[in-house]
């Protein structure tokens, strides 16, 4: 019988001073000096993207580098290329031009039988959760274990356990996930990207339409699964509050005459205090500007001014 997983280490207890949830700023920030560990792998390599979809360019020369164990939020308004940039980094569209490395594999190259080994370090959490709605939520989650690996079911009942454990929804083994609220949902398609203890998770706006208490509950699972399994973890979002509570780093995209490009890549602190006008209007939450004096005239006309 294959040995019982083993449970992920508990992340030490934060500063009582701290935001709940959230990882110290100098620990996510601090400089590289003498005696330093060594930089940590890089598990993800994007270099020149540009992605079309027909004739339209929606990425221009993306370059982008995620590192083990570390949160990248890629981060933009809508119609940047957010969504376009995780297809890409998990191989569901190819690029027009560029390379993208994920965990050593060339994913712009790959054959089915590559990328079929890949996914299997890989999770990911889309959007709506995409689970399936006849199935249990520990059958949800048992999926990747029944179909990927030759573990007893004894031990994978075992794993789906922990891993439900792991993201509060102990006891919720039974329920279909048409008894589950939004959250609830976003936890068990948490469970299930983590079933196979990957090495890179992508999340696709996770806290998208939700309470913005249990989005903050997302928040702070997603700080905890990276503590406890040192995943690289990316997270496409536009929300600045998971930003600044989850972030080690962030990309952000935004439209140009071309295709979207990178404006911008640091830190949460180095975000605000960018002095570029796009990423400053961005965090300034500054309305867009409206270029059609149409819409201007009909807007006066409603007014009454």
């Amino acid at each position: 019988m294959p040995p019982e997983p083993s449970v992920p280490p508990v992340p030490d207890a934060p500063d009582p001073g701290a935001a709940p949830g959230a990882v110290p700023a100098e620990a996510r920030t601090a400089e590289r000096g003498p005696g330093a560990e060594p930089e940590r792998e890089v598990v993800i390599e994007v270099e020149k993207l540009t992605a079309t979809y027909g004739e339209q360019v929606i990425l221009k020369d993306v370059d982008m580098t995620v590192r083990r164990g570390e949160v990248m939020v890629i981060l933009g308004g809508s119609g940047s290329g957010k969504s376009t940039l995780l297809k890409h980094l998990i191989g569901l569209v190819k690029p027009q031009q560029g390379r993208i490395r994920v965990l050593g594999v060339d994913v712009t190259t790959a054959g089915e039988r590559e990328m079929e080994d890949l996914y299997r370090k890989v999770g990911i959490v889309y959007q709506s959760g995409a689970l399936f709605g006849s199935l249990t939520v520990s059958e949800n989650v048992a999926l990747p274990l029944l179909e990927h690996t030759k573990l007893d079911r004894k031990i994978i009942d075992i794993s789906v356990r922990m891993k439900l454990g792991l993201v509060n929804l102990s006891g919720f083994e039974g329920r279909l996930p048409s008894a589950l609220s939004g959250g609830q949902v976003k936890r068990v398609a948490f469970a299930r990207a983590i079933a196979m203890d990957p090495q890179v998770l992508f999340c696709d706006e996770p806290s998208a339409g939700l309470d913005p208490r249990i989005g903050r509950g997302l928040d702070d699972l997603i700080r905890n699964l990276n503590a406890a399994f040192n995943m690289a973890i990316v997270v496409v979002t536009h929300e600045m509050e998971s930003v600044r509570l989850i972030a080690d780093r962030i990309t952000m995209l935004a439209p140009m005459p071309g295709g979207a490009r990178v404006v911008f890549q640091g830190t949460y602190d180095e975000l605000r205090a960018c002095q570029d006008p796009v990423v400053r209007d961005f965090v300034a939450r500054e309305p867009l500007t409206e270029p059609r004096t149409e819409a201007k005239e009909i807007l006066r006309q409603l007014v009454g001014e």
